[in-house]
């Protein structure tokens, strides 16, 4: 009885741990690295032939994203997931092999012209289906066996729609163990869905810790605050440009936003539309209402008892085509638009940027992280020009980030998860996290509860029969992602040099028309900076 701990050790995203015990062995995740990788991951064991099923907590990429990818290269056995989270997967595996396959697609295209070889992508549409085809839906609370010896329960972990804690209770030479893995455990008063549920028993427990050093302050009035940034938007004649996840984010919008309608909390502007612009978006927020009896928490079940739907709202348009996505912005009245991808780095949002940032009338606002390197990250911290499509684009709107929303459960709310079991765990691994936070963690679960804790890295082998760590892999880092801060703070600090360079030309523009005397004396001020940091010697 073994477990070994693939991804999303000492790192955020990439979650996979793989188990043999009772004579089988199975995944539990299966998911993608997503942005900086700063730690080698060790490959399965196995060949994916010869796993012989997955568990998966949720349906967010970082879980669930590699799943044709092991298809691909064999497995064809099934995946347990709750309800909701097989309908999700549904949509996003799909969507996210489709993006693979048109991104292979257009760097052939330009590779070809370089003369480098074919560029693969990790999976086809047919490995995503294919994979589909084998998810088995579990109810929540419900105790599923997937192998003799094995038995699995799913418990709410009030992260996204379908997210699960997953307890597993394993017997093997006589002897019963209980392994814990709590998944992304989720942020309490979320709107719609629940809120994480509690476990009690627990041998073994591999616990994220996405926040396990920061709280997330106090609770902002979505509501109102949203309200009143629609209302001035409004007020001076221009767009809410929501940049918006597709799934969770966008339909936590739509639920405030109908309140916001309901309470009538913007005046003036009776009857204002919002546009839900991703076909991703829009597939999600069917199946939200199709899991409103199993997900939804109770406030919104009293709506769906008043016979209100806590998703839509008059005004609300949604966009499928990429003509209903163009025709958005001939539509000159004021408007919200929320749209993917949540970081502005793909999706139809970029369109809308486009359109709307010159205007200072307008307003974006982002609801959600923005990792560095991003669109939307520069855009928060201050770029007064980007680049769209290839062209230029003023920043005049006015930049806002909603704050302290987050799907996930902060430090208090991760104390409160692992000090529900009734007794001791004999190990807590601490994953999911970044590689100090991890750390920070697990020392806060010792001095706090008492717990023995362990933050493993990727490749780390521990004997769940016998309590002991067969072996402890080091972190072995990724020397060209690995960034010093002092690297960072340069690089950051060369990006804010270049906006403002963009910001200089516009300036020099807007000058253009003004008295020669003017014009040379800018000329000569440009001329002396230009002379004294012209690094020839570079």
């Amino acid at each position: 009885m073994k477990i070994t701990f693939i991804g999303a050790t000492h790192e955020v995203t990439g979650s996979c741990y793989y188990l043999e015990a009772a004579g089988r062995k199975f995944l539990v995740d299966c998911g993608m690295e997503q942005g900086p990788n700063y730690y080698e991951n060790v490959d399965i064991p196995v060949s994916p032939g010869d796993l012989d099923f997955v568990l998966l907590t949720h349906a967010h990429m970082d879980h669930s994203g590699n799943l044709p990818a092991i298809y691909s290269k064999g497995f064809q056995g099934p995946v347990y997931a709750t309800e909701a989270t097989c309908h999700l997967c549904d949509i996003m595996l799909r969507d996210s092999a489709h993006i693979q396959m048109f991104e292979a697609e257009w760097r052939n295209r330009k590779g070809r012209r370089q003369g480098k070889p074919e560029f693969v992508p990790a999976y086809t549409m047919e490995d995503a289906l294919g994979v589909l085809k084998n998810f088995v839906r579990c109810p929540y609370e419900k105790t599923v066996t997937p192998a003799e010896g094995i038995s699995v329960r799913f418990i709410d972990a009030g992260h996204l729609l379908g997210s699960s804690s997953i307890e597993i209770k394993i017997t093997e030479d006589g002897k019963e163990e209980t392994i814990v893995f709590s998944g992304d455990i989720g942020n309490t008063e979320q709107p719609l869905i629940r809120d994480p549920q509690y476990l009690h028993e627990a041998d073994y427990v591999v616990m994220e810790s996405t926040y396990g050093d920061r709280s997330h302050g106090e609770r902002p009035d979505y509501v109102k605050l949203l309200a009143e940034v629609i209302q001035k938007t409004f007020d001076r004649g221009g767009n809410l440009v929501i940049p918006s996840f597709a799934v969770g984010r966008t339909q936590e919008m739509l639920y405030f936003i109908r309140q916001i309608k309901e309470d009538n909390l913007v005046h003036g502007h009776d009857g204002f539309k919002v546009y839900v612009d991703s076909p991703l978006a829009n597939e999600a927020t069917t199946i939200f209402g199709e899991h409103r009896y199993d997900c939804f928490d109770e406030e919104a079940l009293s709506l769906i008892h008043r016979g209100v739907n806590p998703l839509s709202f008059p005004g609300l348009k949604t966009s499928v085509t990429s003509d209903d996505s163009k025709a958005i912005n001939f539509d000159d009245d004021c408007k919200v638009i929320i749209s993917a991808s949540g970081m502005c780095d793909a999706g139809r949002i970029k369109h809308h940027l486009k359109h709307n940032l010159w205007r200072e009338e307008n307003t974006i606002l982002f609801v959600g992280y923005q990792a560095i390197g991003t669109l939307g990250r520069a855009l928060l911290e201050g770029a007064v020009e980007v680049k769209l499509f290839g062209e230029p684009v003023h920043v005049a709107a006015e930049i806002f980030q909603m704050p302290g929303i987050s799907g996930h459960a902060d430090v208090n709310g991760l104390i409160d998860w692992a000090k529900a079991f009734d007794e001791k765990p004999k190990k807590v691994f601490v994953t999911h996290g970044e590689d100090s936070v991890t750390e920070i963690f697990a020392q806060r679960l010792r001095e706090e509860l008492g717990y023995d804790t362990m933050a493993p890295f990727s490749g780390t082998i521990y004997d769940l029969t016998e309590n002991v760590c067969v072996y402890e892999a080091q972190g072995v880092k990724i020397e060209k992602t690995v960034t010093t801060p002092k690297a960072a703070k340069a690089a950051r600090a060369f990006e804010k040099l270049v906006s403002l360079g963009h910001r200089l030309m516009t300036v020099i523009r807007k000058n253009e028309g003004c008295p020669n005397k003017e014009l040379e004396r800018f000329s000569r001020e440009i001329q002396s900076l230009c002379d004294k940091w012209d690094r020839n010697d570079i």
